[in-house]
């Protein structure tokens, strides 16, 4: 389906979670965020449902995300189940690795397809520093996981602040070539500033190329990350609720300040 600008929608973010198992400076208050209740988290038949009919309309790549998916109880099951819908050619997954030793070799059987493993940087301390609880050993246990798991074509995403050095990225990129796999760069960047489109970044992608719409973990849809157009799904026209959901697509990103990173997944 495209939305009103010709854009090919034909990706569905899933925010399955608002926990986390990290604090990341950028993402999350130190003290983390309230955590929702477990009756207002979608069930994994209730995104089942949306997924099913998101591929009827042409969504053919599915991301899940957080907070850290990983935390999220039935996380395999729930891979499985999306691997199973018609239509669906790609089920992918952002994480921050920590929980992969635990799970990487039953998500692959589960069909997930590719992982996005989230890494600033591979100094022990300034990790620590930016997630302010994790430790780059159990990340980069997490990764060996993955490997050894059979993943292929994972991207590791990098926050590149102010802070990021040229050497940091230097060795980042020789850490994925050594490890098969490929660096991308993200600006740091914050929902409540207006939206702008920067250079020498993966991403965020300039808006004339965004193809994504996105599912909070309440089953609220959001058209676009930086706005605050919201469409709750309703139960007796999910069909519609997406299609409503695509059309009001903005062409262009502005702020969202109704909701925070960590809520959406990014």
């Amino acid at each position: 389906m495209h939305d009103s600008f010709d854009r090919k929608i034909d990706y569905l973010r899933i925010s399955v979670t608002d926990k986390c198992n990290l604090r990341c400076r950028y993402c999350m208050p130190a003290t983390g965020i309230a955590p929702l209740a477990h009756e207002q988290i979608l069930s994994h038949e209730q995104i089942y449902q949306i997924v099913r009919v998101a591929a009827e309309l042409g969504i053919t790549k599915v991301r899940l995300t957080g907070g850290e998916p990983l935390v999220r109880k039935g996380i395999v099951e729930l891979v499985e189940m999306i691997a199973t819908i018609d239509h669906i050619q790609m089920v992918a997954m952002t994480t921050n690795g920590i929980l992969l030793p635990r799970f990487a070799h039953d998500l692959k059987t589960a069909g997930l397809h590719r992982l996005n493993i989230s890494l600033d940087t591979l100094d022990p301390k300034r990790y620590a520093y930016l997630t302010r609880v994790g430790s780059l050993d159990a990340a980069l246990a997490g990764i060996d996981a993955a490997i050894e798991a059979g993943f292929t074509g994972t991207k590791i995403n990098t926050v590149v602040t102010a802070e990021t050095t040229e050497d940091e990225i230097l060795t980042l990129q020789n850490f994925c070539r050594d490890h098969g796999m490929t660096l991308q760069r993200i600006a740091e960047y914050r929902l409540d500033e207006t939206k702008r489109d920067t250079v020498g970044v993966e991403r965020p992608l300039p808006c004339r190329e965004c193809n994504r719409i996105r599912l909070l973990a309440t089953g609220v849809l959001k058209p676009c990350l930086h706005s605050n157009i919201e469409i709750p799904i309703d139960w007796n026209d999910i069909r519609g609720s997406l299609t409503e959901t695509i059309k009001r697509k903005p062409a262009f990103g502005t702020v969202c300040t109704n909701r925070n990173m960590v809520q959406i997944g990014g």
